[in-house]
């Protein structure tokens, strides 16, 4: 098993992303392709669970489009991330913030942390 996790870890290209937990709000740049064509699509919305370590991390970021919640996986190693920003901190008491999805409106707000 050591062997696999080894390879994994040479494999693997990381990115450089900054610390965040759940309840920060964050903006993912994300590489679309569309046939031969490259665009970045801005992602922004409230993280709401880190999952796993190593190479295969992933982060769940949660946002309301038009009324209705929409969650998206990104793994923390994919090349298709051009960068991650932190738009601001939040102040919770949970790891996993699952409870946001049956919350709406003012309920659904996560409190901002105070940065001295």
């Amino acid at each position: 098993m050591d062997l696999v996790k080894f390879v994994e870890e040479q494999a693997v290209v990381k990115n450089e992303i900054p610390a965040f937990k759940a309840g920060d709000t964050i903006s993912v740049h994300y590489k679309i392709r569309e046939g031969n064509k490259e665009r970045v699509q801005v992602y922004q919305g409230a993280v709401i669970q880190l999952n796993s370590e190593g190479t295969n991390a992933t982060f769940t970021v949660r946002k309301i489009s038009n009324g209705v919640g929409v969650e998206r996986i990104f793994p923390v190693n994919s090349p298709n991330i051009d960068k991650i920003e932190i738009n601001s901190y939040g102040k919770v008491r949970r790891a996993k913030l699952f409870y946001l999805r049956g919350l709406t409106g003012k309920a659904a707000r996560i409190r901002s942390k105070r940065i001295k």
